[in-house]
């Protein structure tokens, strides 16, 4: 039986994920025949990548050509969809092996497809004749009345896509527009790193008794991040005031690059940056996202005043000399609060969540729900780039295989500590009728097993395994048609409803206590201490959505009309003053280390979105049952099933029934600051 325990560490003498189906033989010997990453046969050796961008480029040369002779209709968007899917399956998966593959040749070899595809990706861009092709079937209103929503959707995003580079201006200003994309392609790649990059200070100017919490390096202190977690308040307090002191080079990074994001925004016919990355959006314009923003803000005011009464009030008990509330304090003693209130240690509940008993816990909540199973299968040699990653293949109950999850679940050396989801290869109709299944991966950093015990998660890493596998399933599920709107590829503040969706079923005792386990004794993780996690939660939960509507609301502003009317500082403390609360520190400049600003720039706001929108499905949809097979199948429906090919809003609206205002999402989030929320389920025992 291939199980999930005896391939080696999803969690041994845990409950095992289910054995593959009969009747696959041929297909598992074809797959397990082929060598090469992800069964890709070139990709066996560095090497691999340089052929495999290169038959990409030669088939992209092909499309282009039959794009530009096809009569406009239909057959358009599918050939520009194929042309993307073929540079997406080489750039997709070089990206996720220039920063996973333990091996420098695979990541270097990578990192050169990256830039060969971008190159090609740019040129495209700017190709006229092409551009041309499917400007024809967007200028013909009947053709574009005969268009299916999805296809007449994913035409408008390859057009969106055009604009943005300026191809529809005259020679002189498409220039501009190109040039103004490299600049800022690079000042993001600087800022991103400027935002990691340690600062120091001379040895003598830090009191001696908190150096040793530092690094030294000869005469000098380095501090590499804030030390949040730190029980000193002095090693808190400089730890923040060095690690944000300004960088003048940083500073002007950042400078160039809002203006540069406004001069091009402007320059294809947007008023601003925040006009052009909020299309196709839940929110559609900025004046929606402040008034959100602004909303919510108003709303939490007071809850965020009573949490920062309670950290005054813990300060002082620990600290009575000096009980003034600083921006170094929330973490941590929010986190000595949550401690002392609730006794939630992490060790006390890890042996209750080992990662076999986690992931059956998916198996039962996935197949209950969606009539989803997960059967962990052995990977070809050559298949996974190091040995403890578990592949695991989708299987629904009538439909069959859906698609493939690699799990890269435990820590190594120059592994990046972040959890994330990778779309390697994304899903469509292909032209013989046959589809073509996604690929994703899911990576983690777990501990490894040990002699004594396997690997045990923590409540958070717990979640986080939910949060990640809902973007799993939401690649596996959003079966469209065209690849460039498949599974994830949809506006940013939709992307993480489903995940976020899936940490409410983590965090209700009905689901937890289908699967957790004490991996010794067998005995059920009691209510009473799901309760208390549940609730701990809460503590100080409205300091941090205050926190993040602050994060927002600048983003948006340094996004909104240029020039803007102060420096990126001044701005920054009047922004922290009036929707945080908490004193700005001077000679700080935390922006500078705000790395959000380029992966999301104008669209920080997506999380608390999302988190509305999976709040109110989850109430509507699944509190009464978490198992109601009626709402998972409503779900998948309306939400998962349509990728990116649809409206965002109109999947939230098929899905709740209503179309909700923004009124709906700022309850929706301030309601689950009640401690009340779920008594009614985990009252304390």
């Amino acid at each position: 039986m291939l199980c999930v325990g005896r391939l080696g560490g999803l969690g041994a003498r845990a409950a095992a994920l289910p054995p593959r189906r009969a009747g696959r033989g041929s297909l598992e010997a074809g797959i397990r025949a082929r060598r090469g990453l992800f069964g890709v046969p070139e990709l066996s050796a560095p090497e691999g990548f340089h052929i495999a961008q290169e038959k990409a480029l030669r088939k992209t040369e092909l499309l282009v050509d039959r794009a530009c002779s096809t009569p406009p209709g239909p057959q358009t968007v599918l050939i520009f969809d194929e042309l993307s899917d073929s540079l997406c399956r080489v750039a997709d998966l070089a990206d996720f092996v220039k920063i996973a593959h333990p091996e420098p040749a695979f990541r270097e070899a990578a990192e050169e497809a990256c830039r060969s595809i971008g190159t090609m990706v740019e040129k495209l861009n700017t190709n006229v004749d092409l551009y041309q092709s499917l400007q024809k079937l967007l200028a013909d209103k009947k053709l574009v009345d005969s268009l299916d929503p999805e296809t007449r959707r994913v035409a408008e995003l390859f057009m969106f896509d055009f604009e943005i580079s300026g191809i529809h201006l005259d020679k002189e200003k498409r220039k501009r527009a190109v040039d103004l994309n490299v600049k800022i392609l690079d000042l993001s790649s600087t800022f991103l790193m400027g935002t990691n990059f340690p600062n120091k200070i001379e040895k003598h100017l830090l009191p001696e008794h908190i150096r040793r919490n530092f690094t030294s390096a000869g005469d000098h202190i380095i501090i590499d991040g804030l030390h949040a977690e730190s029980p000193d308040d002095l090693v808190r307090e400089a730890a923040y005031k060095i690690f944000l002191y300004p960088n003048a080079g940083q500073l002007k990074c950042l400078e160039e690059l809002l203006s540069s994001r406004d001069l091009l925004a402007k320059l294809v016919g947007y008023s601003t940056f925040s006009h052009r990355a909020l299309q196709g959006t839940i929110a559609k314009n900025p004046e929606t996202v402040m008034q959100f923003l602004e909303k919510l803000s108003d709303k939490l005011s007071e809850r965020t005043l009573k949490d920062f009464e309670m950290i005054r009030g813990m300060k002082m008990k620990l600290n009575p000399q000096n009980s003034e509330v600083m921006p170094w304090d929330p973490p941590y003693y929010s986190g000595v609060i949550r401690a002392e209130r609730y006794n939630i240690e992490p060790s006390l509940y890890c042996p209750f969540f080992s990662l076999g008993a986690c992931m059956e816990g998916l198996n039962i909540l996935l197949n209950r729900l969606l009539g989803i199973s997960l059967y962990a299968e052995q990977p070809a040699k050559g298949e996974v780039w190091s040995e403890d990653v578990r592949k695991l293949a989708v299987v629904h109950e009538s439909e069959g295989l859906l698609g493939y999850i690699y799990c890269d679940f435990f820590q190594r050396a120059d592994k990046p500590h972040q959890d994330c989801h990778f779309t390697i290869r994304g899903g469509r109709l292909k032209e013989d009728g046959d589809y073509q299944l996604p690929v994703v991966v899911l990576m983690l950093n777990l501990p490894r097993s040990s002699r004594s015990s396997p690997t045990l998660l923590t409540p958070s890493m717990m979640e986080n395994l939910f949060h990640e596998m809902g973007h799993a399933m939401h690649s596996m599920l959003g079966r469209t048609r065209y690849q460039h709107v498949t599974g994830t590829r949809c506006p940013t503040d939709f992307a993480e409803v489903p995940s976020i969706l899936m940490e409410y079923f983590a965090n209700d005792y009905r689901v937890v206590n289908q699967f957790a386990r004490h991996y010794q004794t067998g005995q059920p993780l009691p209510k009473n201490m799901v309760s208390r996690l549940c609730e701990s939660k809460k503590v100080c939960a409205a300091a941090d959505m205050q926190l993040q509507v602050f994060y927002a609301t600048l983003d948006q502003i340094y996004h909104g009309k240029h020039p803007l009317r102060n420096s990126t500082t001044d701005i920054l403390k009047e922004t922290q003053e009036k929707f945080y609360g908490l004193p700005y520190v001077p000679n700080t400049a935390w922006q500078l280390r705000f790395s959000h600003l380029v992966g999301y720039g104008a669209r920080y706001y997506s999380y608390l979105m999302s988190r509305a929108v999976a709040s109110m499905v989850w109430k509507e949809c699944f509190l009464q049952d978490p198992f109601n097979r009626a709402a998972g199948e409503r779900y998948r429906r309306e939400m998962l099933a349509h990728g990116g090919g649809r409206e965002p809003m109109l999947m939230v609206e098929g899905m709740l029934q209503k179309c909700p205002s923004v009124d709906d999402f700022v309850s929706a989030l301030v309601s689950d600051l009640d401690l009340d929320f779920e008594t009614f389920l985990m009252d304390s025992e």
